[in-house]
């Protein structure tokens, strides 16, 4: 029954290929159809043992959009002899859910037949819509496919997840997208074998590589390049390559929150690396995407000191500068002085002796063993007259105003926090350190 559905479906194309979207019609129908993903899908690879064999387990789908995770669920269902069912996790709800399982039940008890449960948008789902799939999970009574284009673990439950296989798609190559592009042109049945199209590589593989990994894209451009491109005298719809880049939408960065946290990340470690053009191209495509300057410029702050610090002080004014001109002068403008202290900051002297001695110095103060501030160090107001001590040496009293004395509290006279490096202007301080210590102070 769902051969004939699939073929009628596939001879109504046949008589209008417009009447759906082009991306829909040319959805792969085998394994052999597939592109890409052959690190998931390639011969011998567990997926493909798996499907072939029709001993999928539950999983979910993880990738960008247009990678092909629906389009696998498709051919999961034209492969499998069991029975498939596909819900939106936006429109269902737990109502839903009981529905498909209650039916699940009758089926295999009746037919012996398992039941395919295709969820897209997963990561949608509340706790409660995931709970009440959890049994039916774990008793086998539905194979569960999730497809998802958030990292599950940190958008779905942690029940869901460890009860299903994750699957990592990735953006699909430049060459992956031109194969389907090329195929749709020539498929006779679904896309647009039958017509006279003339489309030069040129054009092809601009739309290939401004579709950005999604093959969708790359089809929705084919789509409207050949429905606005009028035959010419001989026949041949000429999609040349202005038609094309015409079609082309601009390239849109698809930001969810796990990809925000991992470009900046890629940005923080660019810059750490003294890589300037990384850290100029993260930044600008974390602005492409929309996020807010002030978030990046914090992070900048941040960095001048936790990377730099006094290796190079003046990182620091940079970043604050960068600040200041985005509070008053604004963007567009701002980006410019922002980049030019990321630049600073990549090209400073790398020191990270301010967060090391910070870390150790919290560590102790956190580990509860408190001594009395020594008296000659508190302020002798609040201290009683029979208790005064004078000791406390007046540092401008002595020559290059500095002389010796204990300022730490009984037990960590000889803690050391602040180990400067040899970096840029760091050196200095440790030969300065060296010269009021000498070998007493631990380096």
């Amino acid at each position: 029954m769902k051969e004939f559905d699939q073929q009628t479906l596939w001879s109504t194309m046949e008589d209008n290929p417009t009447q759906s979207p082009l991306a829909d019609r040319m959805r792969p129908r085998t394994l052999k159809e597939f592109v890409g993903q052959e690190q998931l899908v390639g011969e011998g690879r567990l997926l493909r043992r798996a499907i072939m064999a029709d001993k999928l387990q539950s999983s979910i789908f993880w990738g960008p959009p247009g990678s092909g995770k629906t389009s696998l669920a498709h051919i999961v269902a034209g492969m499998t002899g069991s029975e498939f069912v596909k819900l939106n996790a936006v429109t269902s709800g737990v109502a839903d859910v009981r529905k498909v399982l209650k039916t699940a039940d009758e089926r295999r008890i009746r037919q012996g037949k398992a039941t395919y449960l295709l969820l897209d948008e997963c990561h949608r789902w509340s706790k409660a819509q995931s709970d009440s799939i959890l049994p039916a999970i774990e008793s086998g009574l539905i194979r569960f496919i999730g497809s998802t284009t958030e990292n599950p673990m940190a958008s779905m439950t942690p029940a869901i997840v460890s009860r299903c296989r994750v699957f990592a798609f990735q953006p699909l190559s430049v060459d992956d997208i031109l194969a389907a592009v090329k195929h749709a042109l020539e498929d006779k049945e679904r896309g647009y074998g039958r017509y006279k199209v003339d489309c030069p590589d040129e054009a092809l593989r601009y739309i290939a590589r401004m579709s950005n990994g999604d093959v969708r894209t790359a089809l929705s451009a084919l789509e409207l390049a050949f429905l606005t491109t009028k035959e010419d005298k001989q026949g041949v719809k000429r999609i040349t390559l202005e038609v094309a880049q015409e079609s082309v939408q601009k390239p849109i960065l698809k930001l969810d929150e796990s990809l925000y946290y991992d470009m900046l990340s890629a940005f923080i470690k660019s810059m750490r690396g003294s890589d300037v053009d990384a850290a100029l191209l993260w930044f600008s495509r974390l602005m492409y995407a929309g996020v807010d300057p002030r978030l990046l410029v914090r992070r900048i702050i941040v960095h001048a000191s936790e990377d730099v610090g006094l290796a190079e002080p003046v990182a620091m004014l940079q970043a604050h500068a960068a600040a200041n001109a985005l509070e008053t002068v604004g963007m567009p403008e701002a980006r410019i002085p922002i980049a030019q202290a990321i630049i600073a900051i990549c090209m400073a002297e790398k020191s990270n002796s301010v967060v090391t001695a910070l870390g150790e110095a919290e560590a102790d103060a956190q580990s509860g063993e408190f001594t009395a501030v020594p008296v000659y160090l508190r302020d002798q107001n609040f201290v009683p007259p029979n208790e005064k001590n004078w000791d406390y040496k007046y540092p401008h009293e002595f020559p290059d105003h500095f002389v010796k004395q204990t300022y730490m509290p009984k037990g960590y006279e000889n803690r050391v926090y602040y180990r400067p490096s040899d970096q840029g202007s760091e050196a200095k301080l440790k030969a300065r350190l060296e010269r009021r210590f000498g070998k007493d102070k631990k380096q």
